[in-house]
């Protein structure tokens, strides 16, 4: 890890006393990851001895990671699409600004403008390729690691103030950053590395309840969720000759289900469980864009894919991006016969570099 070194972490303890006002942002539609990175840096800035720390939001996380949030106090945790004048007055009154799980503002959506003129001095902690180093003053930014998440504890741990011993992490801030690799990983399924399991042991070691995490992430969904599993799994799953699995759920199916945001987490995966599927995307209809999730086995790049055809990208195997309307697609009907065509031509020329 290039960027975890003694001279950066001497840097950013310097930045952390020398601030008076820290907020810490992420991307929108904040996952596992970003919620848990966001939670765990919250807790260690307040042990620091830091009073004012404010979590800035661009929208609402989905429900079953409301159990990270139970001590964090209304006015810490803010969220700009109900409350944007707050929002940016926090922002630009920050000495320090913390920018979790993404590589460059625009992933931020609506925070970004307030981001982007704010004169505070920004600090990197992401784990997604080609990060905008220019943007931040300091930056830890490294790929070949599960998360965010995970990116945090291997900093917070080599902090002064923890000396290499996660048993002194403040209780909280190890169950948030146990959560958020839980989930980045799918449970250990996905870019994981030796480092990522010696992390889920030093938590245990340091009391992490993991059974209490696996059940507020896996066990608390409504019924609706596992209705709509069903119907995705029977009716609406098309596999390619190319051994493209795909789903695409217009907003008429999800207003049917009464699906909320994090209601899909985890259905891209399951496809990959078929032998002969390469590839799993799903595509879900939301405002003025398809929002694509993309997984793929070991030796297929989700990323390559994701980059080339979706306007994203990500991890190897986990990648994600959107199609845009009409720029791209006229509407959800035109999305399956798009990523058919699209996917063929991506698989084809694999094949053909391999």
């Amino acid at each position: 890890m290039q960027d975890v070194n003694s001279g950066n972490i001497q840097r950013l303890e310097a930045m952390i006393t020398e601030a008076r006002k820290i907020s810490i942002v992420t991307h929108q539609k904040p996952d596992g990851d970003a919620m848990g990175s966001s939670i765990a840096l919250y807790h260690f800035l307040r042990m620091y001895g830091k009073d004012s720390v404010r979590i800035i939001l661009n929208d609402r996380f989905p429900s079953y990671l409301d159990f990270l949030t139970s001590d964090i106090s209304e006015t810490d945790l803010i969220f700009f699409q109900e409350m944007p004048d707050t929002a940016e007055i926090l922002i630009r009154d920050s000495d320090l600004i913390f920018c979790l799980d993404f590589n460059a503002f625009h992933r931020t959506d609506r925070i970004e403008p307030a981001l982007s003129d704010s004169k505070a001095e920004k600090i990197l902690i992401d784990h997604h390729l080609n990060p905008d180093r220019n943007a931040f003053s300091l930056s830890f930014s490294e790929t070949e690691i599960s998360s965010a998440s995970e990116l945090l504890y291997q900093i917070l741990i080599r902090t002064e103030k923890i000396g290499m011993d996660a048993t002194l992490l403040p209780p909280a801030s190890a169950v948030a950053l146990m959560t958020g690799m839980t989930t980045d990983t799918n449970n250990f399924a996905n870019s994981t590395y030796p480092s990522t399991f010696l992390m889920a042991s030093d938590l245990l070691a340091a009391g992490v309840d993991r059974n209490a995490i696996l059940s507020h992430l896996y066990n608390q969904y409504g019924e609706n969720r596992l209705r709509l599993m069903g119907h995705m799994m029977k009716d609406l799953l098309t596999i390619t000759e190319d051994g493209v699995a795909y789903i695409v759920l217009d907003r008429s199916t999800q207003k049917a289900y009464k699906i909320a945001e994090g209601d899909t987490e985890g259905f891209v995966n399951m496809p990959l469980s078929i032998a002969d599927v390469r590839m799993s995307i799903l595509a879900k209809e939301d405002d003025e864009k398809i929002r694509i999730s993309i997984r793929s086995r070991i030796g297929t790049s989700a990323n390559g894919c994701a980059r080339a055809y979706f306007n994203g990208g990500g991890h190897e195997n986990a990648a994600g991006g959107r199609l845009c309307i009409p720029e791209d697609v006229p509407g959800v009907e035109a999305v399956a016969e798009y990523i058919e065509r699209q996917t063929h031509i991506y698989l084809n020329q694999e094949n053909e570099n391999n």
